[in-house]
């Protein structure tokens, strides 16, 4: 006799698509915003990463010949492509490291709210009870704060710095994700894969690792997206209220702060920072709604 075989079983990520990079790459050739969208980021990704070699001058250097007769900002030539700044300093040079600045910290930052809101809103859904009591309460504390006055309250007390400002962002962040994972757990978890999982004597922990958290991966990455250029934003705005990344180093929000006394005489101070800080967030939320329609399974194909 021949032992029996067993039938194929299905894989537990069943939100995960066969295709999807041939699927990206049809999907952005008919939808032209996506693509220049995608095409924005990988410019600004490069020209983050090679600010050091594209920067034709350092960022923290004053320049004699950056200055005016009468002191003030030199306007854009064949020396100072984009004009220079009140110091003297280049401004091209100075938005390639901002663009450093803006995409670490908007990166990093979501990145930890990322995984905060993934893991009190997965236990909260799965676990329910007191924990769920608990954890959503804490949630909804934490939501009722004005976010920017939050931010700059906690920054007054950790002190401004690129990695205070990380934190500060993540605490803050994590709340909106939590609770939209809660409320897909809560559906998922009285699926039949799930409840078989449960029968079987799987550990709690096993099951959200493993047939719960890869249902949640398309929404994860989506939101993550989306949340890059909330985190840039917020950073512009602590910056530009002097409480972000400290001077002298390169900042988006500090440059448009500086920018705004002279508009008047030097309007490049002001655009210059203000187009690319713009770009960027258009580009984030363009990708993101982008990324939601390629990854949901149940929406129409983009034409």
């Amino acid at each position: 006799m021949t032992a029996p075989v067993e039938p194929p079983t299905m894989p537990a990520d069943a939100t995960v698509l066969p295709g999807l990079g041939r699927r990206a790459l049809r999907s952005l050739r008919h939808d032209l915003p996506a693509l220049i969208s995608v095409g924005l980021l990988v410019v600004l990704a490069l020209a983050a990463v090679f600010a050091p070699l594209l920067a034709p001058h350092p960022p923290l250097q004053t320049y004699p010949e950056g200055l005016s007769p009468q002191g003030g900002p030199v306007g854009p030539g064949s020396h100072f492509l984009l004009g220079s700044d009140p110091n003297g300093r280049d401004v091209l040079s100075r938005l390639l490291y901002g663009a450093r600045v803006s995409l670490v910290i908007g990166i990093l930052a979501n990145g930890l709210a990322t995984v905060l809101g993934v893991f009190v809103g997965l236990v909260a859904g799965y676990l329910g009870g007191w924990v769920e009591t608990a954890l959503m309460r804490i949630t909804d504390v934490v939501m009722s704060f004005p976010i920017l006055l939050f931010c700059i309250a906690l920054i007054a007390v950790t002190g401004p710095s690129e990695r205070n400002v990380v934190i500060v962002i993540a605490v803050i962040y994590w709340t909106t994700l939590a609770r939209i994972i809660r409320s897909l757990v809560l559906s998922l978890k009285e699926r039949e894969f799930v409840v078989a999982a449960r029968t079987m004597g799987l550990s709690h922990w096993r099951i959200m690792r493993r047939h719960l958290f890869p249902h949640l991966v398309p929404t994860i990455i989506v939101y993550a997206t989306l949340g890059v250029a909330s985190s840039i934003l917020i950073e512009a705005s602590l910056s530009f209220l002097g409480v972000g990344v400290p001077v002298p180093n390169a900042s988006w929000g500090q440059m448009i702060e500086q920018g705004k006394e002279y508009f008047q005489i030097a309007p490049w101070l002001l655009f210059a920072p203000g187009v690319c800080l713009l770009l960027t967030v258009l580009a984030f939320n363009l990708a993101g709604d982008w990324l939601r329609d390629l990854l949901d399974p149940t929406a129409p194909e983009r034409r």
